[in-house]
């Protein structure tokens, strides 16, 4: 009977995991295509860089859906499970290197933006729904006992502390015109996800789970 319910247990918490996927997948590609758009128009790199760490979230969903693919198909799989979690790692560094680059050449330049109303809506939205969406993603991690669930997760949660940083850029640029807070916004993002991508590729596995 345990291993039955546990079976079940295991099995709805999959579905869920599938669905708050598809919903990342969703939102995090209209984020994308918006932020990025305003932010070429603006010329503002945090926001572009808000755009790529959206796309950049997509692909961490991608990757995650073929992590719960594996256990449908194969059962739960420590080595899928390290692969997907390596492969969010990676794409958390790249955000980093791509945004580091970027911020250091504006503020180097002195190149200005012009204020992104677009980019603070949107920022405000990601500020509301992101850690919703992280904390019900968190709650399976340890369910599934996937560290690539819960890597994932943290890559939610991460873009809602960058749709902070994101929205004081934008204000500070769109208010007193302090055009350094954008470039300056986008070198915290790129550390923020320099330090998640170190974090999650040195992450040991979650126990006590079939995965382990």
């Amino acid at each position: 009977m345990n291993v039955q319910l546990q079976t079940g247990e295991r099995s709805r918490a999959l579905s869920r995991a599938r669905r708050l996927n598809v919903m990342s997948i969703v939102y995090n590609a209209i984020e994308a295509a918006i932020a990025i758009g305003a932010g070429a128009v603006a010329g503002s790199v945090s926001l572009v860089s808000f755009g790529f760490d959206s796309v950049i979230e997509v692909s961490a969903s991608l990757i995650l859906t073929w992590r719960l693919a594996q256990e449908r198909r194969d059962g739960c799989t420590q080595p899928a499970d390290r692969s997907a979690t390596r492969a969010i790692a990676l794409s958390f560094a790249a955000l980093a290197s791509y945004t580091a680059v970027q911020a250091i050449r504006d503020l180097v330049s002195g190149e200005r933006p012009h204020a992104a109303p677009v980019g603070i809506a949107i920022a405000v939205a990601s500020l509301m729904i992101m850690p919703v969406l992280a904390r019900a993603k968190r709650r399976l991690a340890g369910t599934l006992g996937s560290r690539a669930q819960q890597s994932e997760a943290a890559q939610t949660q991460l873009c809602a502390w960058l749709s902070a940083v994101l929205l004081v850029g934008l204000v500070a640029n769109a208010g007193p015109g302090w055009w350094w807070a954008d470039p300056a916004a986008a070198l915290v993002i790129a550390t923020l996800a320099a330090v998640e991508a170190i974090r999650t590729w040195r992450a040991d596995n979650l126990t006590d789970t079939c995965c382990a």
